[in-house]
């Protein structure tokens, strides 16, 4: 893993990238077909030109043509959903529960975001317990109020003041457990929950640095989709380490 103040670094990089979290301006759900896209057309943006141009999207691939303009694919990504940079935009095609939506990005923003720490916590680096288990499909609660099914396949665990705590990872990213939870300094810390991505993983043990705890997308931005922790996610007790709310 990446000394702290490293990982603080790539943190802030990361949210402040191009296609980071500060600069999504609006998110539209649409079906298959063909739209005008611009500040004055069918699929409305909330800034730039009039028409910015035409999007194609079907269930086997999307292009985006801008006017007199050939179709462009857009560019699958790793571990993240297939987007187009069409200036002044970064245009993404974010899909959940197999409902595509427009995700727009506006590059001429300024990024910049204070992300504030509790001091680091020795503490609450913790070598948990790691175990797998038959795959279960689960319905997880989503910020927006909708649900989306997940697949269960593991579980951490690890002993607090003589208390036995168990935490189920519900997402994977870039072959990592994502554990959503929420703890007794929520609103100190993000209200809805915090992330925490497992780290150096064996068949029976797991790292769980809380200090690398953060604050999900949808703390910086109203068009993200976030979820929300499972029931035996949510701790009864305060985790003083991690990103407090932004």
């Amino acid at each position: 893993m990446l000394p702290l103040t490293e990982w603080r670094a790539a943190r802030l990089a990361a949210l402040s990238a191009p296609d980071g979290w500060l600069n999504l301006v609006a998110r539209i759900e649409l079906a298959p077909g063909r739209y005008a896209v611009g500040a004055a057309q069918e699929v409305q943006l909330p800034s730039g030109p009039d028409l910015l141009g035409t999007l194609d999207l079907s269930a086997r691939d999307t292009t985006f043509s801008r006017p007199g303009g050939a179709p462009e694919p857009f560019q699958p990504v790793p571990d993240a959903f297939p987007h187009l940079r069409v200036d002044p935009f970064l245009l993404e095609i974010h899909t959940v529960d197999g409902i595509p939506a427009l995700r727009v990005r506006d590059l001429t923003l300024t990024r910049s975001v204070n992300l504030r720490f509790y001091p680091e916590a020795p503490a609450w680096i913790i070598r948990a317990r790691w175990e797998s288990f038959a795959p279960q499909v689960s319905e997880v609660e989503m910020k927006d109020g909708s649900t989306a099914a997940v697949t269960l396949t593991h579980r951490a665990t690890f002993q607090h003041h003589g208390q036995t705590v168990t935490l189920t990872p519900t997402h994977w990213k870039s072959g990592k457990p994502m554990f959503v939870f929420r703890d007794a300094t929520a609103g100190e810390t993000y209200p809805a929950c915090r992330f925490l991505f497992g780290e150096d993983a064996t068949e029976t043990e797991i790292t769980l640095d809380f200090n690398r705890a953060i604050s999900p997308p949808c703390a910086f931005t109203d068009y993200a989709i976030c979820p929300l922790p499972p029931p035996g996610n949510i701790l009864p007790f305060r985790i003083e380490a991690g990103e407090l709310a932004p």
